[in-house]
């Protein structure tokens, strides 16, 4: 192999024409006659693949022999203008080197059409595929667009632990962290599990959400945000849940349920903004391949003022709907969570535009959020996106100390955990409101993917923990 430094195909592909290079990567295909061969070859830093022409007569049969779908080889050629309508150059192959040999006959991912279903049992060697590609390039731009966003906004990026001792959404869909011996658990005088003989001496779970811990964070620095992995142990099975999940979380000091409300619109917009301009070409592939409306409801969100509009409102709207014939699932009247089909519906057929849902009952929605002056309401928001439904929840904070006390206190929760968390009403309160986004919900709109497991590299789901 060739002394010539490695470009990658992304950046091949925009070079001119008469200068030697040096490609690797790893084949997509093969094919040819009984002179000449093209390799499809790929190494994951752009969607389209760069066409290796070799003439058999200057290279080894035994050598070409081992060039399959999924080898890994490295070619050093010169980079001439293309005679086929596909690409604009190509590399006239004068040197290979096979780095990795790809038995055919086994390697599961293949030319023809592999289902989702099927990859999703391969998920090792899925990122290979065109679309997983795609998505996972995607999915680092909008990693890197959410901490350019917050840093652009004077926001401080918190880290909030993983293991904790509190219950944030206190529903209990915790995932326990113990290193005690699960065969022989020692127990307290009331046969109970004594956990203060555990690592950290008192019962520990994964994180179902950094709020509560952010919450602390803006009351001292006036701005954060957290961006990491939670965890629930929900047992849904659904193409909307996982088990672990990325969530982003800002938190602000001062802000009331209106700023909170702009802020989550203004984010968003920013997101899918920065995807169509920085993942073109991932996007239009996946427009293509997956959901030829994608890039039509992309730029719709940008240029479209979100809807604002009271839970209340909400409810009459959809009760009206099913008087007029329309077929809901699940049952809706006030005081009843709306499932998806309710906010899609809101979405997707009455405004036809994203619609930010505000004003919930209070017994639907957790401790933390303000409570409204009717006694019956919370300043809770949720923004709804066509084919997604939820893809924003969050509120402004309760800042009284007495409503907060009397909340928990309604609810039976155990303060055992939470006094930390009550200090901030204690010592010097504020205004102020948080949300969180689902990043895996907002990759679905953004890939048009409408499977939720397929825009994480690894799902985790109920009876599912490979790799």
């Amino acid at each position: 192999m060739s002394e010539i430094k490695r470009s990658k195909i992304k950046d091949l592909l925009h070079m001119e024409a008469g200068v030697e290079v040096l490609a690797k990567g790893w084949v997509r295909t093969k094919r040819g006659n009984k002179d000449i061969a093209f390799i499809a070859l790929n190494d994951g830093s752009t969607i389209y693949n760069v066409q290796i022409v070799v003439n058999k007569a200057d290279f080894d049969e035994s050598l070409l022999a081992k060039i399959t779908t999924g080898a890994c080889i490295g070619v050093s050629g010169k980079l001439v203008e293309s005679i086929g309508g596909e690409q604009a150059v190509e590399i006239q192959a004068a040197s290979i080197e096979i780095y990795g040999e790809c038995d055919p006959m086994r390697y599961p991912i293949q030319k023809k059409g592999c289902t989702m279903e099927f990859l999703r049992t391969v998920a090792h060697m899925r990122p290979r595929t065109n679309i997983f590609g795609a998505v996972l390039r995607v999915r680092n731009q909008m990693a890197f667009a959410i901490h350019e966003y917050f840093h652009s906004k004077g926001f401080v990026y918190l880290n909030t632990p993983l293991i904790t001792a509190s219950d944030c959404e206190g529903a209990g869909q915790m995932f326990k962290v113990t290193t005690l011996d699960l065969e022989n658990l020692p127990r307290n005088k009331k046969g109970q599990v004594d956990y203060s003989q555990d690592f950290f001496g008192k019962e520990t779970s994964l994180t179902v959400s950094g709020q509560l811990e952010g919450e602390l964070g803006a009351t001292a620095l006036g701005e954060i945000y957290t961006f990491g992995p939670t965890f629930r142990a929900e047992n849904s099975n659904t193409p909307r849940h996982l088990a672990e999940f990325w969530m982003v979380e800002p938190e602000m000091a001062f802000y009331d349920i209106k700023d909170n409300m702009d802020l989550a619109e203004d984010f968003i917009k920013h997101l899918v903004k920065y995807a169509l301009e920085n993942c073109k070409d991932d996007i239009k592939f996946l427009n293509d391949k997956v959901d030829n409306e994608l890039i039509s409801r992309l730029e719709s969100v940008i240029s479209t003022d979100f809807v604002r509009l009271p839970y209340t409102e909400g409810i009459k709207i959809l009760e009206e709907a099913i008087a007029n014939g329309t077929q809901f699932e699940y049952p809706v009247s006030w005081g009843t969570d709306l499932q998806s089909e309710h906010e899609r519906y809101l979405v997707e057929k009455h405004f036809c535009k994203p619609v930010i849902l505000t004003d919930y009952p209070k017994d639907i929605k957790a401790f933390y959020m303000k409570q409204n002056d009717d006694g019956k309401t919370v300043r809770a928001m949720d923004v709804l996106f066509s084919k997604i439904g939820e893809i924003i929840g969050g509120s402004e904070r309760e800042a009284s100390l007495e409503k907060l006390d009397a909340r928990i206190n309604e609810l039976g929760m155990s303060r055992k955990g939470l006094e930390w968390y009550v200090d901030t009403r204690r010592f010097g309160s504020c205004p102020h409101s948080g949300f969180g986004l689902g990043f895996e919900r907002l990759l679905l709109f953004v890939t048009g993917m409408s499977n939720i497991r397929d825009v994480i590299p690894f799902p985790r789901t109920p009876k599912n923990a490979e790799y």
